[in-house]
């Protein structure tokens, strides 16, 4: 049998909680990793890029692995990754907030002339910028108490938003390597975002082909 057939689609409590302690400790093992080097020199001749870039990077991994989620699911049948959707959401926010606190104070020391100068000139600035800027809204309304504020519906169109956030974050990072003309790991992420959101496109067009009470959550 398949592993998605061996697993059930719901966890019992006690076990999801377990298992949900596997990858909040992993989230946090690329913040630790770079607090290690950075004790023990190990950040190259660049710290500041360094930390900088690798922030940048998880920020994006984990923004896939949030998009990945809901694919997962329709392919197999489990419920329970939903429930860490919104964990890998805020990780997502989290490394983006210290990618650009490491930009605005390792980089340019907090002069927010040049920080404004910088996003209004370039590019891949602009975009990363925005894409942050996007992401406040769903990080602060991921609560359940927010749901059910909004109302599913228009909590559910807000959360589009990721969307852009993906576009914008891939543009943010092609920019950035477009002056070293160096699209290999870009090539990469934009062919998995890519992937991501044909997958929710695909299963949007299906879903409105089908008769009207066939199809399933929209999730």
């Amino acid at each position: 049998a398949s592993l998605a057939a061996r697993v059930p689609p719901v966890l019992e409590a006690r076990t999801f909680g377990r298992l949900r302690a596997a990858p909040f400790a992993l989230a946090l093992v690329p913040l630790a990793r770079l607090v290690l080097l950075g004790l023990t020199g190990g950040l190259g001749a660049n710290p500041v890029e360094f930390v900088v870039r690798s922030l940048g990077t998880w920020t994006l991994v984990m923004l896939c692995v949030t998009l990945a989620i809901t694919p997962l699911r329709w392919v197999t049948g489990w419920a329970w990754p939903l429930r860490l959707r919104r964990m890998a959401g805020l990780f997502c926010f989290f490394y983006a907030t210290l990618h650009l606190a490491a930009y605005a104070w390792l980089d340019l020391w907090f002069d927010w002339a040049a920080i404004a100068a910088d996003i209004a000139k370039r590019p891949y600035v602009t975009a990363g910028f925005a894409a942050f800027l996007l992401l406040i809204p769903l990080a602060a309304t991921s609560t359940n108490a927010m749901v059910r504020r909004l109302g599913g519906r228009n909590w559910q169109r807000l959360h589009r938003l990721v969307y852009v956030v993906a576009v914008a974050a891939i543009l943010h990072f092609a920019w950035q390597k477009a002056a070293k003309n160096d699209f290999g790991e870009v090539t990469v992420y934009a062919l998995v975002i890519g992937a991501l959101l044909v997958a929710r496109l695909l299963h949007w067009a299906r879903r409105r082909r089908a008769p009207a009470g066939i199809g399933g959550s929209a999730a």
